[in-house]
């Protein structure tokens, strides 16, 4: 039996066991995603056709949704990154004397999306928050942090503050795997350490920055807790990513055969990022 038929034979069981555990879910959404079916009609719905994607795309909402989702993911994402790579860079010498600093930084990440949201909640509410408080003690005045107009700067904000020691993690790991030899030999012949950067340690590292971009991108495109428990869908539906339009359907609305549509056009979109990224990482590979 050659190498071949026994990774097939050893991928046998994961396989199965991911087939009864999503397979079977999937399959039911999909076919939910092409019926007229409420909670009370879940074990009979109708087939209807594709109305459910036709509504879907017809909704002001879903777009208005999807415009704020593709903003909010590309922006953290950018954000995360440049910060994380600046982080990883400038602190490498220090942290290389002091590992303990490496638990502090990460802590943010540690924390729950939507007790993190809860947090900022309290922090920021215009009338209890602490820090309106205490801008208008000092300075008399205080913006509305989680108004129409300035709701999603906050949410961007505060995404980044908890996110940006993920990136700032693989940045630093793939900092410190760069071979000393390299350094050593651009620095005897003169480089200067901004050339050095951009010339040799940006190149080695690009593989992860694309990675850590994606990975921040995906989560920030289907960001929901944090952003639900801060501001819901927000005044006037500013707030509402995709995620959230689709929890507002399913259980505030009861269309479920809309929301599971939904559901599916983002898994869709998803998952050709997910596979544009795997083709475009194979071929820089090759």
């Amino acid at each position: 039996m050659n190498l071949k038929h026994e990774n097939r034979i050893l991928a046998t069981p994961i396989v199965l066991f991911l087939l009864a555990m999503l397979g079977f879910p999937a399959l039911i959404d999909i076919v939910y995603s092409f019926s007229e079916v409420s909670f009370e009609t879940l074990l009979t719905p109708e087939f209807n056709g594709g109305r459910n994607f036709s509504t879907v795309v017809h909704d002001h909402e879903f777009w208005s949704a999807s415009w704020f989702s593709l903003k909010f993911g590309v922006s953290t994402a950018i954000s995360e990154c440049v910060i994380g790579l600046g982080l990883a860079v400038y602190l490498a010498p220090i942290i290389r004397k002091n590992n303990w600093m490496i638990a502090v930084l990460i802590m943010p990440m540690i924390i729950a999306p939507a007790m993190m949201g809860l947090m900022y909640r309290l922090v920021l509410h215009e009338f209890v928050g602490s820090l309106p408080h205490y801008l208008y003690m000092w300075i008399n005045d205080s913006p509305a942090f989680l108004s129409r107009e300035n709701v999603f700067l906050t949410v961007f904000t505060i995404e980044t503050l908890q996110w940006t020691p993920f990136a700032f993690l693989l940045f630093y790991m793939a900092y410190e795997t760069i071979p000393k030899d390299l350094r050593e030999a651009a620095s005897v012949d003169g480089t200067s350490p901004w050339r050095m950067f951009w010339f040799i340690e940006m190149p080695l590292m690009a593989p992860t920055l694309l990675v850590a971009f994606f990975i921040r991108f995906i989560d920030g495109f289907r960001v929901f807790d944090n952003i639900f428990v801060l501001t819901g869908a927000g005044a006037g539906g500013s707030t509402t990513s995709l995620s959230i339009y689709i929890y507002l359907s399913f259980f505030r609305s009861g269309d479920i055969g809309k929301a599971l549509a939904a559901s599916a056009l983002l898994f869709c979109v998803v998952f050709l990022i997910l596979f544009l990224t795997g083709r475009f990482l194979k071929r820089s590979r090759g």
